[in-house]
């Protein structure tokens, strides 16, 4: 049997005090996806290797035996949809690559967990991603006022210098789109997806002030960046955090007053006028299924193709990433020009509808297995776990919010960073600091 650590309070061991600042460098290279995925792989193969050789000198290992499991339940609960879904997938090679590449991620969630599960590794974490969180939200408010995105332009010119071409050709975006660029609009979701670790450090280092000038400035961000499922999934984070620290009197006086911010920002955004706008298409009773369709940008339609994909194949689906092969036998209208423009539809923008399509009922009921054992980890935590593991438990809620649209939760970029607030989640309940009984 592995030689579990029993002491709550040892600190991180020398030979892997690197995984905070890896975890870090890889969320900070997001908007790099070569570099960010090569920090991660070698990260994880790092880790996997210093484990065996804990193991083979009989040393204690580093993570907390609970710790250890959350996190492999956690990824069986990913990983075992695609092994299920590739035997008989339509396209069988991309499968089965998929199933044999994001074996990484066993060691990437016990890599996360080791650097969660040290109480100095998640101070440094939550510190490190709300930094992040307000760089890059700073950089966007920037370009809405000049035009330009400094650390994209940054990015940019460096790789025009070092290799020719430039990381993005497609000109001005409608909306903001910062560090990531015009050619990867993710901003708005990213930031959405780890505002709790940046609300949870302003009202730790500022008290309610510095949680409401947070929560502003990222709420206008998070708006002017134009993705309307990170209006919904911010608008959660808001509710649910600033009923924990405001309270329900002061939560609706912030309310009033983003309300009003909002309004401003509204009468001085064209575009933000533009996908309000559309967006109310959704609302308007003489809007038809086409003025539905039109407002959520060809998602109805997606979504139609999705349903035909899990009547299909309703036990372990088309197979993962196998949406696009899928897609031109339940087009529902192929005649017609998509909402979206050009091309086919690559997934199906809602997780459970993803799950459904390309993974079937065993992959869904695999999903909610690993929901379970985390909800089930966190009842039979202390107080004081549960608190420090709220903020990234926040953040995968609100990631994983099933009445929302998504992206792709088997591609490498929104896989990669749902996992790693699941590594968060389960070193943060687990960890030496979370004495429990």
């Amino acid at each position: 049997m592995p030689n579990w650590r029993t002491d709550h309070h040892a600190p991180l061991p020398r030979a892997f005090a690197w995984t905070p600042a890896w975890a870090l460098a890889c969320v900070a290279l997001w908007p790099l996806p070569g570099p960010a995925e090569g920090v991660l792989a070698l990260g994880a193969l790092a880790v996997l290797a210093l484990l065996a050789v804990a193991l083979v000198r009989g040393q204690v290992l580093p993570l907390p035996g609970r710790a250890a499991a959350l996190a492999s339940v956690l990824f069986a609960a990913y990983w075992l949809p695609q092994l299920l879904s590739a035997p008989d997938a339509l396209d069988r090679a991309r499968a089965w690559k998929e199933v044999a590449v994001d074996l990484r991620y066993l060691p990437f969630l016990w890599a996360v967990a080791i650097a969660a599960a040290d109480a100095r590794g998640l101070q440094r974490i939550g510190t490190g991603l709300a930094l992040i969180v307000a760089v890059w939200s700073v950089d966007a408010l920037l370009q809405a006022a000049s035009g330009t995105s400094a650390l994209f332009w940054s990015m940019d010119s460096l790789q025009r210098v070092a290799g020719g071409e430039g990381l993005c050709e497609v000109g001005a975006a409608d909306r903001l789109s910062g560090v990531f660029g015009p050619c990867n609009l993710k901003l708005g979701l990213v930031l959405a997806s780890l505002s709790p670790f940046a609300l949870a450090a302003a009202a730790r280092r500022f008290d309610v002030a510095g949680w409401c000038v947070a929560a502003l400035v990222l709420g206008i961000t998070i708006v002017l960046a134009g993705a309307r499922a990170a209006w919904l999934g911010y608008a959660l984070v808001l509710a649910w955090a600033g009923w924990k620290t405001l309270g329900p009197r002061r939560l609706l006086g912030f309310a009033a007053a983003g309300a009003l911010a909002m309004a401003a920002l509204y009468a001085a955004s064209p575009q933000l006028q533009q996908r309000v706008a559309r967006t109310a298409l959704a609302v308007q009773a003489d809007a038809g299924g086409e003025g539905v369709d039109q407002a959520l940008s060809g998602r109805t339609r997606i979504w139609q193709g999705a349903l035909c994909m899990a009547r299909a194949h309703p036990l372990n689906g088309v197979g993962v990433r196998g949406f696009r092969s899928a897609w031109p036998h339940c087009d529902p209208a192929p005649e017609q020009a998509p909402a979206w423009g050009q091309g086919q539809a690559y997934h199906a923008h809602q997780i459970v509808l993803e799950l459904l399509s390309e993974t079937g009922i065993a992959g869904l009921l695999l999903w909610l297995a690993g929901a379970f054992a985390l909800w089930r980890a966190w009842r039979r935590a202390g107080v004081a776990a549960r608190a420090r593991a709220g903020p990234a438990l926040l953040a995968l809620a609100v990631t994983v919010f099933p009445f929302n649209t998504h992206l792709a939760f088997y591609s490498t970029f929104w896989g990669g960073l749902t996992l790693l607030l699941a590594g968060l989640c389960a070193g943060a309940l687990h960890g030496h600091h979370a004495r429990e009984g």
